[in-house]
């Protein structure tokens, strides 16, 4: 059974274009090493320029392996240098009944 995640990423000052090019790369790593499903990502983007992603996991331990992967441990050092990570509470969206968010294309 996989693991849906839904992961916020908002952009550091000047470094939209990096967090980009790292979303780009994010799933082909993961589904490189094995750790995530083939069922296609989604990615929006909130009114505050935070990047949304929903993607899914193929399991539990997956997820852990991840923590073991010098790929994935480089890639995350890349969304390091990019971005902060936000819980969805962060995004005035959340606030909404049903959140609206903007559909991105990479």
């Amino acid at each position: 059974m996989g693991v849906y995640v839904i992961a916020a990423y908002r952009p550091k000052k000047g470094k939209e274009q990096l967090l980009r090019d790292v979303l780009k790369d994010h799933l082909p790593i993961l589904r490189k090493e094995r750790l995530v499903t083939d069922r296609p990502p989604y990615l929006m983007r909130a009114v505050d320029g935070t990047f949304v992603e929903v993607f899914e996991w193929k399991s539990a331990a997956a997820i852990e392996a991840a923590h073991h992967s010098s790929a994935v441990q480089a890639m995350w050092g890349r969304f390091e240098e990019a971005c902060t990570y936000e819980p969805l509470l962060n995004l005035k969206e959340s606030k909404d009944m049903f959140a609206n968010f903007e559909a991105i294309d990479l």
